[in-house]
């Protein structure tokens, strides 16, 4: 079992972050926020595939002034990212934004960080520090330290910033495009402040590239107990990133949300197409809620046997295959009724 690393509690709209909550998935609408329509439509589907925090661009004014639309409609809480501009800021918190992606030394002069420090503890909006590799600050960058360790330091340079102003709800994100990088910033930080931890690596890629930079970087540190929400960054759909989210916290024991699949890799004693089989499984029970196991065997001599722990399973034979149930086997149909038996057995006893 994770030891996970004890953060201070924080809400963001109706969603528990550090403490003893779980650790949360986000992602970010790639729409234009302006687009009120497109917007909600994406807020909606990410909601629907499991999201939990969502963040939006806010560039201008206008894109600010649909956040106040944007919050009546959204199932889930919203952050508004926010560049140097404080007067966003504010525009956003009175339009009802749940929290704030801002480094309050980006914003120009102290009095515009009070000014937006003041509203945000009025209303309790927490704000998140996000430091970049890519985009430290010149005096910082040109430092003669490792770059984990100018992230670090950029990072308490900011939180130093609030913590003056006498505010404390704050999470913070370390983000590198090298995994490696991204690992030791967030080890560095994590046991020298007590606020929650998002993590993410940055610019991680396209699907296939992003999932495994991705895994990697956020696994290892959820593994080590460090991290409170966290965003698989792909150049996708958004809602692979949720999927994606998900799937490695189920792997680490950390949510049991939705289904956790398995199956078994091709071999030469697979007498039934297993890769068809296991991608028709997966989207057949993509949208259950259950956290259960379904597992998909290519064998059927020893594939029930080999998955007991799964809670619900088939396993293919020569143009037929078994249905079981905790490594029980339950039913016996030709191939093309596979799926759907497995289906019934499942509908049954869930």
């Amino acid at each position: 079992m994770i030891n996970r690393r004890k953060s201070k509690e924080l809400c963001i709209g109706n969603v528990k972050i550090g403490g003893n909550a779980p650790v949360s998935v986000q992602s970010m609408c790639n729409t234009d926020t302006r687009d009120i329509n497109a917007t909600a439509c994406q807020i909606k589907e990410l909601a629907k595939a499991g999201c939990e925090i969502v963040r939006l661009a806010v560039l201008n004014s206008a894109a600010a002034d649909a956040v106040k639309e944007l919050v009546k409609t959204s199932p889930v809480p919203l952050v508004a990212d926010i560049h140097f501009d404080y007067r966003l800021a504010i525009q956003c918190i009175n339009n009802g934004i749940h929290a704030l992606r801002l480094n309050p030394g980006n914003i120009g002069k102290h009095e515009n960080t009070v000014k937006v420090v003041t509203l945000a503890k009025q209303r309790n909006i927490p704000v998140r520090i996000g430091v970049n590799a890519g985009s430290l600050e010149k005096e910082i960058e040109a430092e003669n330290l490792p770059l984990h360790e100018k992230m670090v330091k950029s990072a308490l340079k900011h939180i130093k910033i609030l913590e003056d102003l006498d505010f404390d709800l704050i999470k913070v994100s370390l983000k590198s495009s090298d995994v490696l990088t991204t690992i030791e910033a967030y080890r560095a930080i994590s046991g020298k402040i007590p606020y929650p931890l998002h993590l993410g690596v940055t610019e991680a890629g396209t699907l296939r590239g992003g999932l495994i930079k991705s895994s990697v970087g956020l696994g290892t540190l959820l593994a080590e107990g460090i991290g409170d929400t966290i965003r698989v960054s792909l150049t996708e759909n958004p809602t692979e990133e949720v999927s994606a989210g998900f799937e490695i916290l189920k792997s680490l024991g950390l949510r049991q949300k939705g289904v956790n699949f398995i199956s078994c890799p091709t071999c030469g004693r697979t007498q039934i197409d297993l890769i068809r089989l296991a991608k028709q499984v997966e989207e057949k029970f993509k949208n259950l809620d259950k956290p259960i196991t379904i597992a998909t065997m290519g064998c059927a001599v020893n594939g029930p046997g080999e998955a007991k722990h799964a809670d619900f399973g088939i396993a293919g034979g020569t143009g037929e295959g078994y249905v079981f149930k905790k490594g029980e086997i339950i039913a016996k149909v030709p191939e093309e009724q596979l799926l759907g038996k497995l289906e019934e057995v499942i509908n049954k006893y869930c």
